[in-house]
């Protein structure tokens, strides 16, 4: 069984786990507008283990969550889990921000578009089916009023994340499906870095960066 640190600060909410073979089995988190993760983010490591019982040394891995998101938060994230990587000798994990994120909808049918506000009408966003299985990869885009409609025109098409706010003013498809207030959480980590543990699916402690996406394709309108 795989005990992993799991931190996520891609986003407003500053977040830790420990999983014990693929469980949540200790969560910290707050979601601050203000961005509390330089304040708060080592504090919340420190009481994760503790809570768990957990001696940092008998840690098997530490995963971070990669991005895209907040350059600040993204950079505070690595650094910390790079750190920790080099004290304890641990094994670096990326998970995919947006991945763990779709994770938060329990959907039978249909898919998942994970996205995270940008700037103005812009989101990063990727697509998911109901069994978590990339079915776009993570793209910049600006939205408009026919974003997705290829996915919409098919099933329904489950929004999540701060990109939803500003999407859901556009897009009025009886197939669109909106969750409102949620936000990506070191909680849906345990899964996919348990498994990427398993297969030794780990990155180079030194060389790792966070992964930023930053450039944006404007979405054209359909000729009707």
């Amino acid at each position: 069984m795989a005990l992993i640190l799991n931190i996520e600060t891609a986003t407003t909410n500053c977040s830790v786990a420990i999983s014990n073979n693929g469980k949540t089995i200790v969560l910290k988190e707050d979601n601050s507008k203000n961005y509390s993760h330089a304040e708060s983010l080592h504090v919340f490591i420190e009481s994760v283990l503790k809570e768990a019982k957990v001696d940092a040394k008998s840690l098997d891995a530490v995963a971070i969550s990669k991005g895209p998101g907040s350059y600040t938060g993204l950079r505070i994230g690595v650094s910390a889990a790079k750190g920790l990587c080099f004290a304890l000798d641990k094994p670096l994990i990326a998970v995919p921000t947006l991945l763990s994120l779709a994770q938060q909808v329990n959907a039978s049918e249909g898919v998942i578009v994970s996205m995270l506000d940008a700037r103005r009408m812009e989101v990063y966003s990727a697509i998911y089916d109901a069994n978590y299985n990339e079915v776009r990869k993570t793209e910049a885009q600006v939205l408009d009023e026919n974003a997705f409609e290829d996915y919409l025109n098919k099933g329904k098409v489950y929004f999540i994340g701060s990109g939803v706010e500003k999407t859901k003013t556009l897009i009025k498809h009886p197939n669109a499906i909106f969750i409102d207030d949620k936000f990506p959480s070191a909680s849906q980590m345990g899964g996919i870095s348990d498994a990427k543990y398993k297969k030794s699916d780990t990155e180079d402690v030194a060389y790792f960066e966070p992964y930023y996406l930053k450039d944006f394709v404007v979405m054209k309108p359909k000729s009707k």
